[in-house]
């Protein structure tokens, strides 16, 4: 089930505040009178619980919503880059500032650059957020032939490393070829299946305002060769570093992946 995090933490900030408030301005004086010359009065335990969680609630929805955003990363769709059980943080501010919920730019003109890791609500259903690499700007032309990417009729180079195991969201595994792609300056491994069949497509130009999107785990990937482009609006924000990562089918911490930077 999917559920909005940042509604409800909204709802809940907002609704601590005014209980909050309403005590400061009207219940707290009238207590005080009541009080001379007698103990302590205890507060309502939803006044009090309001008191007590509103600052907190404040702080982690201002960080969430304007500085630093946590991710945790469900599918092996960027592998080998991240890995199923990363958990991510995303600047939010990179891209400009946006207003939370309403998710409207307010500040600043930046744009994501190309070879980005981007975390985004989902085209199809924004309920839902994504992450891909950014491949494609607005007014770029982009073609995949035999597993093989082109940007502006430029051929991106792909140099082979190794034969390595590729992961699904099930806990299948199977060998996948693991290259370096140097996406016109920024390097990074990408996994590739020879024996799947690839999505081919030609010039597709990428509109005004639009990115275009992919996972570096080619053939494992649900990504803008299948849905489409990504609207600026729908921006989250950058993916910087892995925090921390778990590692669901040994049920242990991959102590080696925290504190690295996202590339």
């Amino acid at each position: 089930m999917n559920f909005n995090f940042e509604l409800i933490l909204f709802y809940a900030t907002v609704v601590t505040g005014c209980i909050a408030l309403f005590d400061i301005v009207f219940l707290a004086p009238k207590r005080k009178l009541v009080q001379i010359g007698k103990s302590a009065m205890k507060l309502p335990i939803i006044i009090d619980y309001a008191r007590s969680f509103f600052p907190v609630l404040l702080i982690v929805f201002l960080l969430r919503s304007f500085l630093f955003e946590p991710f945790r990363i469900p599918s092996g769709s960027l592998e080998p880059t991240l890995l199923m059980g990363d958990f991510i943080l995303v600047n939010k501010f990179d891209y400009g500032i946006r207003l939370p919920v309403v998710h409207k730019k307010i500040i600043g003109n930046s744009i994501p650059a190309r070879g980005d890791i981007m975390v985004f609500r989902w085209p199809p259903n924004p309920s839902y957020d994504f992450i891909k690499r950014v491949i494609g700007l607005p007014g770029d032309k982009i073609s995949y032939i035999n597993k093989e990417l082109y940007v502006n009729g430029q051929k991106i180079s792909q140099d082979f490393l190794q034969k390595s195991m590729a992961r699904g969201e099930n806990g299948d595994e199977w060998e996948a070829l693991e290259k370096n792609e140097d996406l016109l300056g920024v390097k990074h491994h990408i996994f590739v299946d020879s024996t799947k069949i690839g999505r081919d497509f030609r010039d597709i130009v990428v509109p005004e305002g639009m990115y275009f999107v992919m996972g570096d785990n080619r053939d494992d990937s649900a990504d803008s060769r299948y849905w489409g482009f990504v609207p600026d609006k729908n921006i989250v924000g950058k993916a910087v570093l892995v925090w921390l990562s778990w590692d669901g089918m040994k049920k242990n911490l991959r102590f080696n992946r925290m504190g690295t930077l996202i590339h």
